[in-house]
């Protein structure tokens, strides 16, 4: 009985950039935006392959380049801590002291829910609720996307 190979559009670079745009989109959590190769489906429906060089953190409205177009990559909801509070710049030192991805806003920190991280915030006096909206957390340093431990 004959084989039948299955092909998907593959992609294999990553074009970052404001203002870009592509046919589909392809809606994926914080963690998931972090792979070097999978299959996954698109927000239409349509199969990809990821295949890139080396493993690679996507943010929100980067372009996965395929032979067939681009899919824009989206962060998808998920269920996240508000943080608040009079002293916002100590609180974020708090949370980055504990390598904790976060997403810096003017008025608020989001971070994914961690009962230890959400019970000394309080200590600190912060205000914390629950919330369910995209996670874009800030890059690491040193022009990577995450950062593990104190190598550079």
């Amino acid at each position: 009985m004959p084989v039948t190979q299955i092909t998907f559009p593959v992609a294999r670079t990553v074009t970052r950039g404001p203002n870009l745009t592509a046919p589909d989109t392809l809606t994926l959590t914080y963690e998931d935006r972090f792979l070097r190769r999978k299959k996954l489906d698109t927000d239409s429906g349509a199969a990809i392959l990821i295949d890139l060089k080396e493993t690679t953190s996507l943010n929100q409205g980067d372009v996965l380049e395929t032979e067939h177009g681009g899919v824009m990559v989206m962060a998808a909801a998920e269920d996240l801590i508000e943080v608040r509070g009079h002293n916002l710049g100590r609180l974020a030192w708090h949370i980055g002291n504990r390598h904790t991805p976060c997403q810096i806003e003017h008025e608020r920190i989001l971070i994914k829910h961690d009962h230890v991280i959400e019970d000394m915030l309080k200590l600190l006096g912060a205000e914390v609720k629950s919330v369910t909206e995209p996670f874009t957390p800030e890059g690491g340093a040193y022009g990577h996307g995450r950062t593990h431990g104190h190598e550079h």
